[in-house]
């Protein structure tokens, strides 16, 4: 697909690879709506790109389909779609020292990562559907984020290994799904990323992290070398249904 002249939403546009993204999609020319908890920044993003700003929890329906009308009525419908939004939680195991992991916590992270990550792709996909083909049927792209975590588990993330693993797990099923229609649908799983969530660890640990890449290893990954990929998926035709891992070839040690 072709970029430029198009509608864009990026959940969690605000910061980190969203915003990356939102910045990469304008700058190939796409109309981007901005989709984030965060009023500040989410503005403050919007403006800087010259977009749209909507306030919205991915898994509240009603506010999510307000958002999308937001960008339709201000951009045009959006074409593209990629899901950044998610939550992380503290590092857990299973049963700790304090007992068994809090289940509240674990349905927070699981509905915001898994069902609010679903929620955006069928309501953005049930836009674009209704739309007119591009050359080669093509009516739209969406793109989730899921992590290595949904492999390669470290211990502590039961709950955000368990979501991101049911996003990867549901990408060929929404591509073979929308496939009749004319949308695509991948996932990015990235490695270590220098993102505020990242940063919500402690230094010491973020050091010996930063050990286990392979190569290139001088930094984590940062926020526009996702958004790179998230733009090549956009523009060959070919991406669908794959899970992509961008992580430096990085493996988690297993620690007990």
């Amino acid at each position: 697909m072709q970029i430029s002249g198009q509608g864009a939403i990026v959940t969690g546009g605000g910061s980190g690879l969203g915003r990356a993204t939102a910045e990469a999609l304008a700058q190939a020319g796409a109309r981007v709506l901005v989709v984030d908890l965060d009023e500040a920044n989410g503005r403050a993003v919007a403006k800087a790109i010259s977009g749209r700003f909507a306030h919205a929890d991915i898994t509240d329906q009603a506010a999510l389909e307000a958002a999308i009308a937001v960008g339709r009525e201000a951009l045009g419908p959006a074409r593209i779609l990629v899901n950044c939004a998610a939550v992380g939680g503290p590092p857990l195991r299973t049963v700790g020292k304090d007992g068994p992991y809090p289940l509240d916590l674990f349905r927070r992270i699981v509905e915001v990562n898994l069902v609010g990550a679903f929620n955006a792709v069928r309501l953005a996909a049930a836009e674009m559907i209704a739309l007119d083909p591009l050359p080669r049927g093509e009516r739209g792209v969406v793109i989730m984020v899921s992590s290595i975590n949904a492999i390669d588990a470290p211990v502590g993330t039961v709950a955000y290994t368990a979501a991101k693993a049911g996003v990867a797990g549901m990408t060929l099923a929404i591509a073979r799904d929308l496939a009749p229609k004319g949308v695509r649908c991948c996932t990015i799983a990235p490695g270590d990323f220098d993102t505020p969530l990242l940063h919500t660890a402690p230094q010491e640990f973020l050091d010996q992290l930063l050990k286990l890449v392979p190569f290139p290893n001088d930094r984590f990954g940062d926020p526009a070398d996702f958004a790179q990929l998230a733009r090549h998926i956009c523009e060959n035709p070919m991406l669908n249904g794959e899970v992509i891992r961008l992580d430096a070839a990085v493996r988690h040690a297993q620690h007990r």
